[in-house]
């Protein structure tokens, strides 16, 4: 896939040092969830982590995957997991700063199969417009509510630019502001991720 002259040519994906990289919650049985976000809700009261895993986090979570999945397959992907390992387009100083503890590692995007692979203007919490439903703020876009394959990247980019990934206003009360801060990449599937998902 081409990339335009400023759309970035690889893909990030952040994750906490302590924990290898492309775990997904949505992964986990029920009794494993319960662990893990007490854990994750534990480690960032004390590093400090500004990730935000509250007590309708994973039922906006499972929502929001659902819908993108299912736009992702009227789009022509065809997925092989239910739920995506996630990264970002280019990269993101904004969401790296989330916590002290982020690694972060790049994939070109000639190396994620453009059938496995989506992406959403901006982050899927966002463009998947559940945000109301939960009391968040919302303002409404004509890139919201798609699941945009690889190759319709260029031109997303081309008309209109890449999200401000710049800290305008702190990290404190983020998660109750209109959030347009960079493109998601989703890859669907295990494979072009799977020597990560060993070590």
């Amino acid at each position: 896939m081409a990339a335009s002259s400023n759309m970035p040519s690889f893909a990030t994906h952040y994750y906490l040092g302590s924990r290898r990289p492309f775990l997904n919650l949505s992964d986990l049985s029920e009794a494993e969830l319960t662990q893990v976000l007490g854990e994750l809700n534990q480690q960032g009261a004390a590093a400090p982590s500004k990730r935000i895993f509250g007590r309708r986090y994973m039922e906006l979570r499972r929502l929001t995957e659902a819908k993108l999945r299912r736009l992702f397959i009227e789009a022509g992907g065809q997925p092989e997991r239910h739920a995506p390992h996630y990264l970002i387009l280019g990269q993101s100083e904004w969401f790296k700063g989330l916590s002290p503890d982020t690694r972060e590692l790049r994939i070109p995007l000639s190396q994620l199969p453009t059938y496995v692979t989506s992406a959403t203007y901006p982050d899927s919490f966002t463009a998947m417009a559940y945000g109301p439903q939960f009391n968040l703020p919302y303002e409404p876009n004509p890139y919201h509510e798609r699941a945009f394959r690889l190759e319709e990247l260029p031109a997303l980019v081309q008309e209109y630019g890449l999200p401000s990934d710049e800290d305008d206003h702190g990290y404190e009360g983020y998660s109750q502001r209109p959030f347009e801060k960079y493109i998601e990449i989703q890859v669907w599937s295990d494979a072009p991720v799977q020597h990560f998902l060993k070590g």
